[in-house]
């Protein structure tokens, strides 16, 4: 508590006149290394003659742990009071030979921390800072301490129980600091956040302005992202200074036109790249981000997403039928079978777009009338041709795991147009691809087969049966998925009953 600097004598009332106290409450993080180590003052023990065969007595012992000194400061303790001395050193209200036409400093300001726990034993003291500044400086650029500070004279100003007394000491050094901007350059965002929420509290404008101007200008990481929108949120800013922050992380609300477009531009993009390793990265990062678990996903409608699946199966059948004229010499048909593989790969994934949003049922009937592509497929040689095959794969892993509900009558077209392409490409598969899963393959296939009507397994199975004991391993094994026929059909054979029949009679009165 600071006296009037023209008064001299000291009457309390006289005193009380002069000063103007504001205990303000800010939080910040907790840092518990603020607290300094208390004085102590050692009690002295009684008189009492030696006696080196006698134990010490309870009160001795007391007495002696009271004396102790008390435990010296943590090195995270003396690093705080180094770089507060710092900022101070370093502060323009410090520098009494600067040029300024301040005067004599009529504000004492005293930061304390909050109380921590006792070190050594003894009360806990709060970590204090005191600062002799100038109402004249604060009043012009603070319209809190304007208000507060209104009355003429020697005021005493006490800011309690603060988290960061660091950050605070710094902010009221900023605020007599000119260019702010270039002051900022360098630090944390952490530290601009802790600043801002200081800067806001004493409605300091030309700091608020300079934080958010840095913030606009340098990159975030994702977490320091998440804390600035959460701050900014939490400071209730006028909006009109913060949109310009917040910009580069919110966009408009997300329409079904947006997304379709946005969508349409980088599948044209990534269908016709000419490079395979970039083309094959930025498909993967684009199904990696429809996947993530987010409240809103992109709304990419049916529509778009068919768009594509039409338009690489129009390109599939250009191919195919260029192909299947082609002469074997013909020097440009190495070059029309790697566009094949591609075309069938594009394919591959945007089904598994459309199986993962539950939208797969209407290509399930798409592929299963292209009757035209299974002829040409059957022209084509084998090494060039099992990617076309991984489509009809994909689809009977996602009916097998019940991701795709199709009718019985479209999952027998698809059996019935592409297992015998999908049993003569089987060894290539596995060979020429490592993302070919063989049981996964051969338990989705099993699987589809399962849910048809049983004339239907039968009829499969036993086709399957006199192929597998030809080819081996190199026609799917769907051993399991032949037990279990076998079991439906002559072992469990169950029996419908009839249905309940209810008869209601009417009884005259």
């Amino acid at each position: 508590m600071a006296s009037d600097s023209n008064t001299h004598h000291k009457s309390p009332s006289r005193n009380q006149q002069q000063l103007v106290s504001t205990m303000i409450k800010q939080g910040f993080i907790s840092d518990p290394f603020l607290s300094p180590p208390p004085t102590f003052r050692p009690v002295p023990s009684p008189t009492r003659s030696p006696n080196p065969n006698q134990s010490p007595t309870l009160f001795e012992m007391m007495s002696l742990e009271h004396a102790r000194e008390p435990k010296p400061p943590s090195e995270a303790h003396k690093k705080l009071r180094e770089r507060i001395s710092a900022i101070l050193f370093q502060s323009p209200f410090h520098n009494v030979n600067s040029d300024n036409d301040w005067g004599t400093g009529d504000v004492r300001l005293t930061i304390a921390a909050r109380e921590g726990e006792p070190e050594g034993g003894g009360e806990t003291t709060a970590f204090r800072v005191s600062m002799d500044l100038h109402r004249r400086v604060l009043a012009a650029k603070s319209r809190f301490f304007a208000e507060k500070l209104r009355r003429s004279g020697t005021h005493s100003v006490e800011i309690l129980e603060c988290d960061d007394v660091e950050v605070y000491v710094h902010a009221v050094v900023l605020i007599y600091c000119e260019n702010l901007k270039t002051k900022l350059m360098g630090m944390e965002v952490s530290k601009i956040l802790a600043l801002l929420k200081v800067f806001s509290a004493f409605l300091f404008d030309d700091g608020i302005i300079a934080c958010l101007e840095y913030l606009e200008a340098v990159p975030w990481s994702e977490k320091e992202e998440e804390r600035v929108v959460s701050h900014l949120n939490q400071l209730q800013l006028d909006g009109s200074r913060t949109d310009d922050v917040l910009q580069r992380v919110i966009a408009e609300p997300s329409t079904s036109s947006r997304a379709d477009d946005i969508f349409l531009k980088l599948s044209n993009g990534m269908l016709q790249a000419k490079n395979d390793k970039a083309r094959r990265e930025m498909k993967l990062l684009i199904s990696q981000l429809l996947r993530e678990e987010t409240v809103d996903k992109p709304d990419i409608s049916r529509d778009t997403l068919y768009h594509v699946c039409h338009r690489c199966l129009s390109s599939l059948v250009l191919c195919l039928s260029e192909a299947a004229c082609l002469d074997e010499s013909t020097r440009d048909r190495g070059i029309l079978m790697g566009e094949i593989a591609r075309e069938a790969d594009n394919i591959q994934w945007v089904v598994d777009i459309l199986v993962d949003r539950k939208m797969g049922d209407e290509f399930v009937k798409l592929w299963a009338d292209q009757k035209e592509v299974a002829i040409l497929h059957s022209k084509i040689p084998t090494m060039y041709r099992h990617e076309i095959s991984k489509i009809t794969a994909q689809l009977c892993i996602a009916i097998g795991r019940g991701h795709i509900l199709a009718p019985k009558e479209t999952r027998f077209s698809l059996l019935s147009t592409w297992l015998e392409a999908l049993y003569e490409d089987f060894r290539w598969m596995r060979q020429a691809s490592r993302a070919v899963d063989k049981k996964l393959v051969e338990e989705g296939l099993s699987q589809t087969i399962l849910t048809l009507p049983l004339p239907q397994q039968q009829s499969i199975l036993l086709n399957w049966f006199d192929r597998f004991l030809n080819r081996g391993d190199d026609c799917p094994n769907i051993k399991r998925a032949f037990e279990i026929w076998w079991r439906r059909s002559f072992v469990k054979q169950y029996v419908i009953e009839s249905q309940l029949q209810i008869t209601i009679c009417d009884y005259p009165n």
